[in-house]
């Protein structure tokens, strides 16, 4: 084990952080100072670095690392060093480090900070969360906060320490912030342009959300390495169960905003997976590892190319209105291309339709489609349309309409399209401010609870 400074407890911690026990939900509102102090827990995923890719008022710059020794700590550590250096808008975050086999025992006993940050390998993410909070932490998960029915019922527990011990506990949805997305579900609220939800079919679902991700990409400007256990869906969670979090939590937050929703609002219809063939080579360029680890040999084939079980789609109906969520992972995007995302929801007066192919550049653009249906008159549509974006205007300066031979183009300024990264930071804001103003909208336990109920039924069908 090591540490590269002295380990902070009694009288120490009691002056670094104003609050006898930072652990406890009184610190936010009550220590003086930096009210905020971050815990980062196992940091195998890059996005545990990048709510750190900015600074935040009230947050301690001093943050603590608890990890098992390996490359996941020391990957996470170059991450925020290159956050610290970059030459431009540079940030100063000290990284306070803790590796060894007790890392989870040391946090707790330490209390070095009042909100643990999660994003690694899921395997006992679940785990850590329900203890987090049972000791009073306040937590920020990445997704998915559960990979297995099993997780489940654990992370039901958590909710119900957290709601006790008055600590919140939040899962990180990056996507709600994407300005598409944003706008998707504002001008859905608008019935002269929407009209009401489609209900669908089975067949024809009235929402759909698709995601093409990639093994291998760049992240904060440099390639990303992964780590290899990455490949693994026994620890990162199968496609139905990871990204699929995103897109089941999109459908509900667009199509019921502000609605707490419950179990019994969902049924699942039919999911599947299949694998993405992951060759040696490719193993090697995106983890730096030359040869398969012991755990991975189980999902290889007889050509000996990894079976990677990253892909996922389920249909399923949410308060009558019938949903697919499809996620595909390939290797590498084309030239200029990266992650992209397909979103449509469909009302009874037009269709809200999200395109990022290579017409757009590869960026996010929303589309207006009138329906082709009766009473839903083309010119009519487009005067409401141009007032619905009038109205939003006045939220969202410089938005705007323009005709497009399928119907219109929403037209985004540059400065809302800060990208995915950012968004991690907007995230982190969010939650500063539930935190601070305990503000947390109601239904958002009741939804998170909802969004891993409808994943661990599409994970049960799709086995």
């Amino acid at each position: 084990m090591n540490r590269n400074t002295l380990l902070l407890t009694g009288a120490a911690l009691l002056a670094l952080t104003g609050c006898d026990n930072p652990g406890t939900r009184c610190c936010p509102n009550t220590c003086g100072g930096d009210t905020v102090k971050l815990i980062t827990l196992d940091p195998g995923h890059f996005h545990a670095a990048l709510v750190q890719k900015r600074m935040f008022p009230g947050v301690s710059p001093k943050v603590h690392v608890y990890a098992p020794a390996g490359p996941d700590p020391s990957l996470h550590l170059d991450r925020i060093r290159g956050f610290n250096t970059r030459a431009e808008d540079p940030t100063s975050w000290e990284s306070v480090v803790y590796t060894g086999p007790d890392f989870f025992d040391r946090m707790i006993a330490e209390r070095a900070g009042n909100v643990v940050v999660l994003a690694g390998n899921n395997a006992r993410k679940t785990e850590y969360i329900l203890k987090s909070v049972q000791a009073g932490f306040h937590v920020l998960a990445d997704k998915p906060m559960a990979i297995t029915p099993k997780d489940y019922e654990l992370l039901k527990q958590a909710f119900e320490v957290a709601r006790s011990k008055g600590v919140l506990l939040y899962d990180i949805m990056t996507e709600r912030f994407e300005i598409t997305s944003v706008l998707q579900r504002e001008l859905s609220r608008f019935p002269t342009v929407y009209g009401e939800q489609e209900k669908g079919t089975p067949d024809d679902p009235a929402v759909t959300k698709e995601s093409v991700h990639h093994f291998c990409k760049q992240v904060a400007g440099k390639p990303l390495q992964r780590p290899p256990w990455y490949y693994d869906t026994t620890q990162q969670g199968e496609a139905i169960v990871d990204v699929n979090t995103h897109l089941t939590d999109l459908i509900q937050w667009e199509t019921f905003p502000g609605v707490a929703l419950t179990p019994a609002d969902i049924k699942v219809l039919k999911a599947r997976v299949w694998p993405t063939p992951i060759t040696l080579e490719q193993f090697k360029t995106s983890t730096s590892q030359t040869a398969w680890p012991d755990y991975l040999k189980k999902d290889l084939d007889a050509q000996g190319v990894l079976q990677c079980r990253a892909n996922g789609e389920f249909t399923y109906v949410i308060r009558g209105v019938h949903a697919k969520a499809s996620v595909l992972w390939n290797f590498q995007p084309p030239a200029g291309a990266g992650d992209t995302h397909y979103s449509l929801m469909r009302g009874t007066r037009s269709s809200l339709i999200i395109q990022q192919g290579e017409a757009e550049g590869y960026k996010p653009v929303l589309y207006v489609e009138p329906r082709r249906v009766a009473g839903v008159n083309k010119e009519e549509l487009g005067r409401a349309l141009t007032d619905a974006v009038a109205t939003l205007a006045k939220t969202y300066p410089g938005i705007s309409a323009e005709p497009h031979e399928t119907g219109w183009r929403i037209i985004v300024p540059e400065q809302y399209a800060v990208g995915h990264e950012a968004h991690f930071g907007q995230v982190m804001e969010a939650f500063l401010g539930f935190l601070q103003n305990r503000d947390m909208p109601d239904w958002e336990v009741p939804n998170m609870l909802v969004k891993y109920h409808t994943l661990m039924e599409a994970y049960r069908l799709s086995r």
